[in-house]
């Protein structure tokens, strides 16, 4: 008999650690995602894993003041510090997480004083020796229940890559912001050489006006052509201002992303002073996997909402709780701690099964799947999304730097044809009109030069960007 009562034990101990062994729902794999061989457009596929993304921004920005701006925008900038609180956030859900295997211990101390009626059940008349008592009671309890479906593992899985979700997502939102940063500078250099061009052709026209007074007044050209240099020049002037505005306003904007209050940005170099190595590796697709911050960010909400169906799934299962408690009770607080007189205990084991809770349960159990759903799909098309960022980013480059190229020869030729326009002006062999045209096809030619210099600039810092570079 003692032998078939150990055997008991030991079967329902090997049971118990059995059913604690296994776990809801399927262990997490990564879906398939479509994804090119090669970002070139060459027919070789390229197996060079090297990227620019690998390097840190301090070592792919060159420029001092630049550097500077983005070391405060991480150390200030808002939406940073939003996303490391939520990385903080997460780190105790985490730290949480691993205390569902412990018991819950509650301790207590409570005095309790009755007074009874005296016409009631407990009351003197009725045979009572007296119409009050007293209660003091000193406990220890303890609740724990044995994770026998595995929930309380896929709950510290999906606390965990809720954590490493907010940590990527935190890296995220630096990349955007080190770009943001690098962009908003670039911005800034293009309106400061705007201006500076505006303003030497604003000097031009100011003497084409002097000069065509000078030669209305001799009577060899009509007031019309004076009304016409008057309002070249007052065009001209009008930009400055303009472009000023915008000045201040890519600052503040500058600003706000260093955490700083609204004021100048220093720099002291050109925008044609800006320069990037030409080596544009990008590395395999597939990498993209694990450089980009918010890829991995999504990933890591499909690992959490996977994790999630395996704790609905559970929930659903019977849960088996062991209690325990102890402790001292007596009516009098004379002898409240006399042992063992005053000494308790109790112990207990149950085992429930949901039954009826209005398809609660199963519902909770029917959105977690949809919701891992929708995360494969979000997951999917944010790597989609990315591979589509690093292609349109490498045709930027590959198309600006070749608009550059034409850009600078444009702005060179027309800046010499308004030379040659005022000398033959000046020689009366040409007339004033072609003077206006040849000054203002030669502005807007070189406000069209720093704007494709900058677009270019922002295209390497798209690409650097969009292939995970930032965070480092």
């Amino acid at each position: 008999m003692k032998n078939y009562f150990s055997y008991s034990r030991l079967s329902g101990v090997l049971i118990i650690f059995t059913l604690a062994s296994c776990r809801m729902g399927r262990n997490y794999q990564r879906p398939s995602v479509p994804l090119p061989q090669s970002f070139e457009q060459a027919t070789a596929v390229s197996t060079d894993t090297n990227s620019i993304a690998d390097i840190s921004w301090r070592d792919y920005f060159s420029d001092r003041v630049l550097r500077t701006l983005i070391d405060s925008g991480i150390t200030r900038n808002y939406d940073l510090k939003f996303a490391l609180r939520n990385i903080n956030i997460a780190q105790q859900q985490v730290r949480q997480a691993n205390w569902l295997w412990y018991p819950q211990l509650t301790a207590g101390v409570s005095g309790q004083y009755n007074r009874f009626s005296d016409n009631g059940p407990a009351g003197i008349k009725n045979g009572a020796l007296s119409n009050h008592s007293y209660d003091y009671l000193a406990s220890l309890s303890m609740s724990w229940e044995i994770d026998i479906w595995g929930k309380f593992s896929r709950q510290k899985e999906a606390s965990l890559a809720n954590y490493l979700q907010s940590y990527e997502a935190a890296k995220a939102v630096q990349t955007r912001l080190v770009a943001d940063i690098a962009q908003g500078y670039f911005n800034l250099l293009m309106l400061d050489q705007q201006l500076s061009e505006t303003k030497k052709t604003l000097a031009l026209t100011v003497d084409f006006v002097k000069l065509t007074h000078l030669l209305y007044d001799a009577g060899e050209v009509t007031y019309l052509g004076v009304q016409q240099a008057e309002s070249q020049r007052l065009n001209t002037a009008q930009l400055v201002p303009q472009i000023e505005q915008a000045i201040q306003i890519q600052e503040n904007s500058l600003q706000l992303l260093t955490g700083n209050l609204p004021g100048s940005v220093q720099r002291d170099v050109n925008l044609s002073d800006i320069h990037f190595n030409d080596t544009l590796a990008t590395g395999l697709p597939v990498a993209i996997l694990n450089r980009r911050p918010d890829v991995r960010a999504n990933e890591m909400a499909l690992v959490q909402a996977n994790a999630l169906v395996g704790v609905s799934q559970a929930n659903m299962y019977p849960a088996l709780t062991i209690t325990a408690g102890t402790g001292f009770e007596s009516l009098t607080a004379s002898n409240w701690f006399n042992i063992p007189g005053s000494l308790f205990g109790l112990a207990g084991a149950s085992l429930v099964q949901p039954l009826l809770q209005g398809r609660q349960l199963k519902t909770q159990f029917e959105i977690a799947k949809q919701q891992r759903e929708k995360a494969v799909i979000q997951f999917r098309e944010s790597v989609l999304t990315a591979d589509i960022e690093v292609s349109n980013a490498l045709i930027q480059v590959s198309q600006l730097r070749e608009q550059e190229n034409f850009a600078r020869q444009r702005a060179d030729t027309l800046t010499a044809a308004v030379n040659n326009a005022q000398l033959l002006f000046k020689n009366d062999m040409a007339n004033y009109l072609e003077v206006i045209t040849a000054q203002q096809t030669a502005l807007d030619a070189q406000l069209s030069l720093a704007f494709v210099q900058r677009a270019e600039l922002n295209a390497r810092v798209e690409l650097y960007r969009s292939l995970g570079g930032g965070w480092r």
